[in-house]
């Protein structure tokens, strides 16, 4: 509980609650408003600490599962906060400008990502020393201006599990892309925007600066704790599986000197087994013999008269 009012005191300082003017407002946003304030509509913040709670633990589970969240933010007063978190995490990034098809038509986009890594390449390793000054420079602004686009996409091999949008609106060619892949959408939504169009809504000011820094700061822990969890069992996964290939190996040493015992007892007894069988046999037989010749001998030829 204690947590909720630091939380909800924090949402309060930022500015979270304001949102736009009342003739701007969407209707779909009206269980999220609190009330309305010199023409200004504010946000109700435990609707919105509500929303964060819901959007934290979905984003956990995802980092955890290993998938990509693409944080999507082409916003002025969002592009360097939403950058600097998706990188601390790891994740891929857009803040300059959406390229129609990001998503949609994912393999061309790839293609110039390796483009650019190609150049790239090229101009670190020397390759590019014998060409003429013109050629190099023209690669090289090529390479600046898709880094500046693809950039936050560079390592990103595949179509992400999620997006985090700032400001739905402004967005509108990422979402459609999203929900057209079927892509689970997390978004800070607005007065002025709908609130059915993403999986997850966060209903906050998506213009303020603190606004925007303190819901993706707490959305970027999430995911942290996710990816933390995440090697931790990985960790305990690869300590299991070697104590299990350590038991194995244990066991097929024992099961080998089992063995080996077992022959061993068996060779030892077989010999006077042998020679017991054998020395019964003979003893058999000389008795055998015996008694034929006493046979014989009192069945011998008769006396002639």
């Amino acid at each position: 509980m204690e947590d909720n009012k630091s939380l909800h005191q924090s949402l309060l300082e930022a500015g979270v609650h304001f949102g736009h003017l009342k003739k701007k407002w969407n209707p779909k946003m009206l269980p999220y408003i609190f009330t309305e304030k010199n023409g200004i509509h504010i946000i109700d913040l435990n609707r919105t600490i509500e929303g964060l709670d819901e959007a934290a633990a979905a984003l956990k589970s995802i980092a955890k599962s290993g998938k990509k969240i693409m944080f999507v933010a082409t916003k002025k007063q969002a592009k360097e906060i939403v950058a600097e978190a998706a990188a601390k995490v790891n994740m891929p990034f857009v803040t300059e400008r959406w390229l129609g098809g990001m998503l949609t038509n994912f393999s061309t986009i790839r293609k110039s990502v390796k483009k650019m890594q190609s150049i790239e390449k090229m101009l670190e390793d020397g390759t590019m020393d014998s060409v003429t000054k013109k050629e190099r420079l023209t690669l090289t602004r090529s390479k600046e201006k898709m880094e500046k686009v693809l950039g936050g996409i560079s390592q990103m091999g595949r179509v992400p599990a999620a997006l985090f949008i700032v400001d739905i609106s402004h967005e509108h060619i990422a979402l459609a892309e999203a929900k057209r892949l079927g892509i689970s959408t997390f978004a800070m939504v607005d007065t002025n925007s709908d609130p059915t169009k993403v999986d997850f809504a966060i209903p906050a000011n998506d213009d303020a600066t603190k606004s925007i820094a303190i819901i993706t700061q707490y959305l970027t822990a999430a995911i942290m704790e996710g990816l933390e969890e995440r090697a931790t069992s990985k960790d305990d996964e690869d300590q299991h599986e070697e104590e299990e290939d350590t038991n194995k190996e244990r066991g097929v040493v024992m099961t080998e000197e089992e063995e080996g015992g077992a022959r061993g007892g068996r060779g030892k007894k077989s010999p006077a087994a042998g020679a017991g069988g054998t020395g019964g046999g003979r003893s058999r037989q000389g008795s055998g013999a015996r008694g034929t010749r006493r046979t014989t001998g009192g069945g011998g030829a008769p006396k002639r008269n």
